[in-house]
């Protein structure tokens, strides 16, 4: 059984992820942690429940979603995955950290790609990652049936959706992935975004002001 813990991290309020299962061994999802008190949070909670980090994962590589990726990859010595298309976005938040007050910031390389229908396991767990661009070209969501739930990064939101006017957004193409790759999911699926609340399928399916199909 997998658990999910969350962290809320850096300026933009960013959800952090933390997966795990009986066998202790976790994933780390978008970690948004930059400030050393942040990142003594994440270690702190993996060191109490005595996980064994196994990988690092970004949904999409926007700045205050990578912002931890050299501190866990130092950490724990893991790869980090993320699709190939977010691999120029990766790259540019050097170029920028520093005018969001990110002057600390140490890029990172990605070790391996995530293509839409691979499967990502973690002890006696697995993940399948769906294709969801809009938000950012190249933004992948965590989806697990056997438990109900999606990591869908800034896809969606509880009551929106992920802003479109940043490079490589699209809103046209995020509604599409909204509508075929999300709402296509039972209506009891738990969405975990990347700010915010939880919600589900089922509701944003009836109340999103912005792509609701139930009216």
């Amino acid at each position: 059984m997998i658990q999910i813990h969350s962290f809320v991290f850096n300026p933009f309020q960013e959800n952090t992820y933390i997966l795990f299962d009986e066998t202790r061994e976790a994933i780390i999802v978008d970690p948004g942690c930059y400030e050393r008190d942040e990142q003594e949070e994440v270690s702190d909670f993996i060191k109490s429940n005595d996980l064994i980090v196994k990988n690092l994962i970004n949904t999409h590589c926007h700045i205050d979603h990578v912002l931890g990726n050299n501190f866990v990859k130092d950490r724990y010595k893991v790869q980090l995955g993320i699709h190939q298309i977010e691999l120029n976005l990766l790259k540019a938040v050097e170029s920028y950290a520093f005018n969001y007050g990110f002057a600390g910031y140490r890029g990172t390389e990605p070790d391996y790609f995530l293509n839409e229908g691979d499967t990502v396991r973690f002890g006696n767990s697995e993940l399948q990652v769906l294709f969801v661009p809009g938000h950012a070209p190249g933004h992948i969501a965590l989806y697990s049936a056997k438990q109900g739930f999606c990591l869908a990064g800034d896809v969606l939101f509880n009551r929106s959706i992920g802003r479109t006017d940043l490079p490589g957004g699209n809103f046209e193409t995020l509604i599409q992935s909204i509508h075929s790759k999300l709402f296509t999911l039972p209506d009891s699926t738990v969405i975990y975004p990347g700010h915010g609340p939880s919600t589900t399928i089922g509701e944003e399916k009836r109340y999103n002001p912005y792509c609701a199909v139930i009216r």
